[in-house]
């Protein structure tokens, strides 16, 4: 009795309990022990055969049949092919869905080691593995036609209850499909002409959408890759023949995934490929599934050609016509519906795009494909963003050097998501860590753009100058400096050439790429940014002193003194701003006397103009080293130099009086100490202005500061005293000219 309370349970109870179901499995199974024991004792399995078909309840009656079945073909009394065909056929009796299901799948379940298999011991005659195939093939019919009738059990209004509950019992059916594809005899001959054809049969002939989908997805992953290529234009035939509303993208993305895997696991296999013509067979096949789904969304179409991209990689890597073939399917797809608005459908086409740059490495391949840049116009802001960062990060990735004003001009139509706003206006919401990062990635791939030849590289900033400056101000002062500098180099390679030598007609001459420069930085006016400008202006005029061009220098110079009187105002950016100029123009050579008397006159007026009185003092001491150029015999003026000083030490000494004024202490003697070791720095040089007594004065000076109850105690500056005390004594300890020179001083 308890065997036959196990074997009737309610639908409620099979479709939502599932431990008890497999409770009564596991009972069944106890009782097939206890029959097999029965019949080693001498009980006929004939006889229990026959004894159980006189149960009361044909459920009941049926389970014992499938269980004693299992017995009588162990017991090897008749052959497995008649007892598995009697049970098939008398399974029929239960016509009820889910119980017919599940008796169908105990049934699946006992005889699955049981089929006359080839090389199984229940192996029959000739026709053994045709008996195995036919009965898997049948049972899984009948289980499909239970299957979908469910949908037709109750009333209409619980419908998607009854499709969730179908969902929960798919694998049932789906078992069958395994069990067939672990059938050692099925050979490539057999799955092409019998078992693919049978089942595509009943997959197509359910018209069923939930059965198609998952039955056709079962196919793809149990059965060999090798099976699937051989017999692709079959498989394929069926997919038109689906409902419209089976999601065919997935199966189809899913079975060329296999094959693509399949090509990529081994070379040797690829010459199957060709052989089938699979690309053929599988663009054609999408082809028709497009056009019969005149409703499948855009980010179906897009999965598919980026299915059959993937697959085309691996297996024909060479053929970039056929790479751009699909790109301009999709682009076809994609034509007339502007730009896209399906978040899918954009994430789809960046993995369209991202997978020849993921395989060939080279943006140079990608801009090969004629179709590759027709789908930038159908992306929005943002996906145009992303699409432009993975090919700017494949670039950095692989060290990819664009060499050509063509390249690069094709690059920057593919990136120009970054390069401007593309609907004319810059959305404020846009995070300023994230627009940083985008505009200093495009700024590195200024400096990779390459080529040995000056004219072609000059061709090649000449582009770049004319897609950056329409980026607007926000995104100047990040891709300005790059080409600046990236110009720049151009100019130190031509260095060496002679002008004359060039020919007239030559573009790439340090003098007319000096004046693309100039026009180039005037363009951060519009921003405005007149420290970075300045910066550039100076990094320029460095570039033409090396190039020997005098009147080009004192120009860039003259235009970064302009930024400074009329740009700058904070007070902290002009400290920086004199020190860059000071720094600049002490490297200068190039200028003849009134010149550059008229640049360090200029700079020194400046230093003496800063608002706080330590800027001042720190900036016209700095000044003194333009009058003092150690590699420059004409430029060493003693006189200017103590000038500077001695002017120093007045604005120090004015700190600090200021400070006892304003605080009541004279501050800090950090000024001094510095000023000590710029005398000190100029009397090792051979300043011969600079003498013994001076120094002796500005150390006693600052020993008595120091020790003086009104100057704050400052700890930096006592290490700092220390410390060029402690030179002092070194330099005296050294011996030679160097230590008779120190000797004279007290430290």
């Amino acid at each position: 009795m308890a065997h036959r309370r196990y074997c009737r349970p309610s639908t409620e109870r099979l479709l939502h309990a599932s431990r008890p179901y497999m409770r009564a499995f596991d009972e069944l199974r106890k009782l097939e022990l206890f029959f097999k024991e029965e019949a080693n004792r001498g009980c006929s399995t004939i006889e229990l055969y026959e004894l159980v078909q006189h149960a009361g309840n044909i459920l009941p009656r049926l389970y014992l049949l499938c269980t004693v079945g299992s017995v009588y073909i162990k017991s090897k009394e008749a052959p497995a092919k008649d007892v598995l065909k009697d049970l098939v056929e008398m399974c029929r009796g239960i016509q009820h869905p889910v119980r017919g299901l599940f008796l169908r799948s105990y049934l699946s379940q006992v005889s699955r080691d049981k089929l006359p298999d080839i090389g199984s011991e229940y192996e029959g005659d000739a026709d053994t593995v045709n008996d195995a195939v036919e009965f898997v093939l049948q049972n899984f019919t009948e289980m499909n036609k239970l299957w979908v009738r469910m949908q037709h059990q109750g009333p209409a209004r619980e419908k998607e209850k009854r499709e969730k509950e179908r969902s929960e019992l798919r694998d049932l059916v789906g078992k069958n499909l395994h069990v067939l594809s672990q059938i050692e005899g099925i050979d490539l001959e057999m799955y092409r002409e019998t078992v693919l054809p049978r089942v595509l049969e009943q997959v197509v002939n359910c018209k069923d959408e939930l059965a198609q989908y998952y039955l056709m997805d079962c196919i793809i992953q149990v059965f060999p890759d090798e099976y699937h290529l051989q017999t692709l234009e079959i498989l394929l035939g069926a997919c038109p023949q689906l409902q419209p509303s089976v999601d065919i993208k997935t199966v189809l993305s899913r079975l060329m995934e296999r094959l693509s895997n399949y090509a990529a696991s081994s070379a040797e296999v690829l010459p199957e490929f060709f052989q089938v013509e699979a690309f053929a067979k599988l663009s054609n096949a999408i082809g028709k599934v497009i056009e019969a789904q005149v409703d499948m969304p855009i980010a179906g179409a897009v999965t598919l050609y980026s299915s059959l991209l993937t697959f085309t990689l691996h297996v024909h890597p060479d053929r970039l016509d056929y790479v751009d073939q699909i790109l301009g399917a999709c682009v076809s797809k994609l034509s007339g519906k502007g730009k896209l608005e399906d978040s899918r459908a954009t994430k789809q086409i960046v993995t369209l795009l991202s997978a020849p740059l993921d395989k060939y490495n080279d943006i140079e391949t990608a801009l090969k494909l004629s179709n590759y840049p027709c789908f930038m116009e159908y992306l929005d802001d943002g996906t145009n963003k992303v699409m432009a960062n993975v090919i700017i990060q494949s670039i950095m990735k692989n060290k990819t050097c664009i060499s050509t004003a063509e390249k690069v001009e094709a690059l920057f139509e593919l990136i120009k998501g970054l390069i401007k706003d593309l609907d004319g206006s810059l959305h404020d919401e846009l995070d300023e860590e994230d627009f940083s990062e985008e505009q200093n990635s495009v700024a590195r791939l200024i400096q990779m753009l390459y080529n040995d030849d000056p004219e072609e590289m000059l061709q090649i900033i000449f582009t770049v100058r004319k897609h950056i400056l329409t980026g607007g101000p926000k995104r100047l002062p990040f891709t300005v400096p790059p080409l600046i500098f990236t110009t720049l180099k151009l100019v130190r390679r031509l260095q060496s050439q002679d002008e004359n030598d060039a020919g007239e007609e030559a573009s790439a001459t340090p003098k007319k790429i000096f004046q693309i420069l100039n026009q180039t930085i005037e363009a951060l006016s519009t921003v405005p940014a007149p420290e970075l400008a300045l910066r550039l202006y100076l990094q320029c005029a460095e570039a033409a002193n090396d190039s020997d061009l005098e009147p080009v220098a004192y120009e860039f110079f003259t235009q970064a003194y302009i930024l400074y009187e009329e740009e700058i105002s904070d007070s902290k950016a002009q400290v920086t701003a004199i020190h860059l100029i000071i720094g600049t123009l002490q490297r200068m050579h190039i200028f003849g006397v009134e010149n550059r008397d008229t640049l360090t006159h200029k700079a020194t007026g400046y230093s003496a103009k800063l608002l706080k009185k330590p800027d001042q003092c720190r900036a016209v001491y700095a000044c003194s080293h333009l009058f003092w150029v150690d590699d420059q015999e004409n430029i060493k003026d003693g006189e200017r130099v103590l000038f500077c000083l001695k002017r120093a030490l007045r604005i120090a000494n004015a700190a600090q009086q200021m400070s006892n004024a304003t605080r009541g202490s004279s501050g800090s003697v950090m000024l001094f100490i510095e000023i000590l070791n710029k005398y000190l720095y100029f009397f090792e040089k051979g300043n011969t202005q600079i003498t013994v007594a001076s120094i002796q004065g500005l150390i006693e000076l600052i020993t008595t500061e120091m020790q003086s109850e009104s100057t704050t105690s400052d700890p930096a500056a006592d290490a700092f005293f220390a410390s060029t005390r402690r030179y002092i004594q070194f330099q005296k300890d050294k011996g030679g000219a160097v230590g008779e020179k120190y000797e004279p001083i007290k430290a």
